[in-house]
């Protein structure tokens, strides 16, 4: 890429702009008459033309993997149930904990959790 260039590969950074009458910000107003895009500013009658006319929203989505939430001290919990049906598949111990996915998604159906019932290996896994 040469230096003189400049990138078109998305609308950059934008910034912050502000009145260059009274020093406020400057927020994206829509001109429906001329279809363009205008900066106003909310406390005097300042306007401009916006360089892009770009306008987007940053959504960030952070999904946790559940497994990864599971406290290993589930296993002394007196009021989980208890299965020797599917075993450990790190250490090969028979006995686990189970219970059953608090997850919300309507994407996810019903979903087990396993936890290893000997305390140095804590195995978490789902089926």
């Amino acid at each position: 890429m040469d230096f003189g260039e400049k990138q078109t590969a998305g609308p950059g950074f934008v910034g912050i702009k502000f009145c260059q009458e009274c020093n406020n910000m400057l927020y994206p107003k829509e001109d429906k008459e001329n279809k363009i895009l205008l900066y106003a500013c909310r406390n005097c009658d300042y306007q401009q033309e916006a360089d892009n006319t770009c306008i987007y929203v940053n959504k960030i989505q952070h999904e946790v993997d559940e497994l990864t939430q599971i406290v290993g001290d589930v296993v002394a919990d007196p009021t989980l149930p208890r299965t020797e049906d599917h075993p450990c598949p790190s250490c090969h111990n028979k006995e686990a904990v189970f219970f059953q996915s608090q997850s919300a998604r309507a994407d996810e159906g019903m979903r087990l959790y396993y936890v290893c019932t000997i305390p140095t290996c804590a195995h978490r896994w789902t089926e």
